[in-house]
């Protein structure tokens, strides 16, 4: 099957509902719909840009309720086709936003705190979201294969919505990734390469395969289909304003390994006020990175507009990205919001994960443990106000990172098999 060039697409010729054109986030310059990534003028990086519902926020807001309990509630405000939810699909989304009394506790908060929790999405984080975004873009421009570069999480999602699509998958991972997630990754029958390497290795070697003859026929869901894949984020956005009774919380706490995910809930609050969704007032919006692979929040420290690259060394490897492409978005949205970057040790992941755990019943991977950490920081540095509405965003399941608490997790007692020695363990 042949797959058209963007210069060969027109608007016309692709059914995304409302998208109307993919703009560039540096010039502004419009391009046709079609899977580019970069701005043919400045080499900046395109969004999708729409024709969005307006005039009747009542009616939409119905429409929405009224909708499936997954992210194709929202079809109206993305780049897929009305009748979307009819195809195969793996459905994520509308996951549960978690009131947090008893973390919120501990942590010194008077005001509302949740955890808006993604790790019961189909394979267990927020992946799922921008991978079924990318499995219609990628219907809608002929490809046959689903790919992508991945610190895993994201690997596990290709390889489930292909299998549900009925596309072939192949996934590049870095070599030393979790066992858990290799595991997620290859058991939907594609094929999983191992690079020798971190994940910006594994990066710039899928651009040169993008590139390549080998590569015709494949979406690679965050580099040419990265425009439509990344808008799957927004649906974050949509459903914690919903799910707080069509209003915006004040403060919102989330992981930045790209940062595409904080930019594209940032865009998605900023869509809610425009279409009268939601009140328009201000919130701010704090980023959190793994001291190990915090380039991000290095930046924002020193004051700098330039994201410079790192090599990662963190326990956090879904955060583990060294260059990351968002970066001076994510610097933006927080200097805009009067939000901030910070960053926590791995101790302090590990900590923040039991935290979770025995207060909220919620067992987290790396990347939750990051955030809640930072938030926690964030909280005794006074640059989070505790009297207000906060939401932590948590990305994943724990048991995709056993490892990181293997060592801090384990039996209390080992007894015999008699009353006696349960009470010589001094836990009657």
């Amino acid at each position: 099957m042949s797959v058209l060039t963007a210069s060969e697409q027109s608007p016309a010729a692709v059914d995304l509902g409302p998208a109307a054109a993919l703009s560039c986030r540096e010039c502004g310059e419009r391009f046709p719909l079609g899977p580019v990534f970069a701005c043919a003028s400045c080499f900046g990086p395109l969004e999708v840009a729409y024709d969005l519902p307006s005039g009747d926020p009542e009616g939409l807001r119905r429409a929405i309720e009224a909708g499936p309990k997954n992210i194709w509630r929202y079809a109206p405000l993305l780049p897929v086709p009305a009748d979307v939810a009819d195809k195969p699909n793996i459905n994520p989304g509308f996951t549960p936003l978690v009131r947090a009394d008893r973390l919120a506790a501990e942590l010194g908060i008077t005001g509302e705190l949740y955890v808006k929790d993604d790790s019961g999405n189909p394979t267990h984080s927020f992946k799922d979201r921008v991978v079924a975004q990318a499995v219609e873009a990628a219907r809608a421009f002929g490809f046959t294969t689903l790919s992508c570069s991945s610190t895993g999480n994201l690997a596990g999602a290709v390889g489930a919505a292909a299998a549900r699509a009925g596309l072939r998958s192949c996934t590049f991972i870095p070599h030393d990734l979790e066992q858990g997630k290799v595991v997620m990754a290859a058991i939907y029958g594609g094929d999983v390469v191992a690079i020798e390497g971190t994940y910006d290795d594994v990066n710039r070697f899928c651009s040169e395969l993008i590139g390549d003859p080998l590569g015709e026929g494949w979406g690679f869901v965050n580099v040419n289909l990265r425009p439509y894949y990344a808008e799957g984020s927004k649906t974050l956005a949509f459903e914690i304003c919903e799910q707080l009774g069509w209003r915006l919380p004040d403060q919102l706490v989330i992981p930045v390994a790209s940062g595409s995910q904080l930019t594209k809930i940032d865009k998605g609050l900023r869509e809610l006020i425009a279409l009268g969704l939601v009140e328009d007032r201000p919130y701010r919006i704090f980023g959190a990175q793994a001291e190990g692979c915090a380039p991000v929040s290095r930046a924002f420290k020193e004051g700098h507009e330039v994201v410079r690259p790192v090599r990662p060394d963190t326990i956090a490897k879904s955060l583990a990205i060294g260059n990351p492409a968002d970066g001076p978005y994510v610097l933006d949205i927080a200097r805009r919001t009067g939000g901030a970057v910070e960053d926590v040790t791995d101790e302090e992941i590990v900590a923040a994960i039991h935290l979770l755990a025995r207060t909220e019943g919620i067992f987290t991977e790396t990347a939750g443990g990051v955030t809640l950490g930072v938030a926690r920081k964030l909280i005794g540095a006074g640059a989070l106000d505790p009297s207000l509405t906060t939401v932590v965003v948590n990305t994943g399941d724990g048991l995709k990172t056993l490892d990181a608490v293997a060592k801090t997790a384990g039996p209390t007692a080992t007894i015999r098999p008699h009353l006696d020695s349960f009470r010589e363990a001094g836990l009657a």
